[in-house]
């Protein structure tokens, strides 16, 4: 396992989690078949299989002085995930209600970011010295696009690999690529950012292709039940997806891809060890109900990757 520091900037929102045999028409109720609260938000997920997956987390965001904000401040006393630079405003903590289908569990998110997207470059200005011992730096684009884009500058300068997970998916402005040593769109977010719609794998690498032009240094696009596909300039690889057991719910699978991703990279491991590791991670996210909660420990990867050797 690594000792050493994976530092996600990213947010924590409450996931409030419906199950439903169908979505309701405008001005229609329909009766669901479950209900759950709990911890959220991109970056807080990927922290979580970050620290879960065995190595030592460091969360930089901004939450709310409310009942949600205490649910992310004793969730990362649980984890064992450094805190110290969770910031606090009077602005509401933030929330995505989660629709998630009882027969396939395809999930469709709407998300009101709240206290997070406060966090401003001054603030990240302030961790700059846990950022420049970190072995890689991980963001998302769940905080405003000006504290992602100063996040990954900040780490650079201080030679720290970066990785952006570009969702939730919108137009970036191609100054941001060239801070990202490594992106991990899925094929919706490849598509936004490239033009190129991808189903098949000779599209994967299209789109692969044009974000490399952008300035990225390595490109990896998870694929789903296909796994991922990953590019840089010298290599190129399709990753097939992990069978741990039958699907229950993606959510969150995407999460746990990236947080897996960035602690092989963080130990040593090249894109294309690390792309394998994260399959893993998302392969058994995905057996599992919710978000955090759904990530696996490092034993369970470890096994599922040693079974899939044999």
């Amino acid at each position: 396992m690594s000792e050493k520091r994976v530092t996600v900037m990213g947010s924590f929102v409450a996931d409030v989690t419906f199950r439903t045999e169908k979505l309701p028409a405008w001005g229609e109720t329909f009766m669901g078949s479950g209900f759950q609260l709990g911890p959220g938000g991109k970056g807080s997920n990927q922290a979580v299989a970050a620290a879960r997956a065995g190595a030592r987390v460091s969360f930089l965001s901004k939450v709310g002085k409310d009942t949600f904000g205490d649910m992310a401040r004793a969730m990362y006393r649980a984890e064992g995930i450094d805190a110290r630079h969770l910031l606090e405003t009077t602005t509401p903590t933030g929330a995505a209600a989660i629709i998630v289908d009882a027969h396939t569990g395809e999930n469709a998110i709407i998300i009101v970011p709240g206290a997070c997207f406060e966090l401003s470059r001054e603030e990240v200005d302030t961790m700059k010295d846990l950022i420049s011992m970190s072995a890689i730096f991980l963001a998302q684009l769940e905080l405003a696009l000006p504290t992602v884009e100063h996040g990954l500058m900040l780490a650079r300068s201080f030679g720290v690999p970066t990785m952006l997970n570009p969702a939730p998916a919108w137009k970036l402005p191609k100054s941001i690529f060239t801070y990202c040593d490594f992106l991990t769109p899925n094929e919706s977010e490849a598509e936004i950012l490239t033009g190129v719609r991808v189903t098949t794998e000779a599209e994967a690498e299209r789109a692969a292709d044009i974000l490399l032009e952008f300035g990225v240094g390595n490109v990896v696009i998870t694929l789903g039940a296909q796994g991922a596909f990953a590019k840089n300039r010298t290599t190129q690889a399709h990753i097939p997806a992990y069978d741990a057991g039958p699907v229950v719910e993606t959510t969150g699978a995407g999460d746990a891809f990236s947080g897996g991703f960035a602690v092989a990279l963080a130990e040593g491991r090249d894109v294309v060890e690390a792309a394998h590791f994260g399959c893993a991670v998302a392969g058994i996210s995905v057996t599992r109900r919710g978000t955090a909660p759904s990530m696996p420990l490092r034993k369970e990867i470890d096994a599922l990757l040693n079974r899939s050797r044999h």
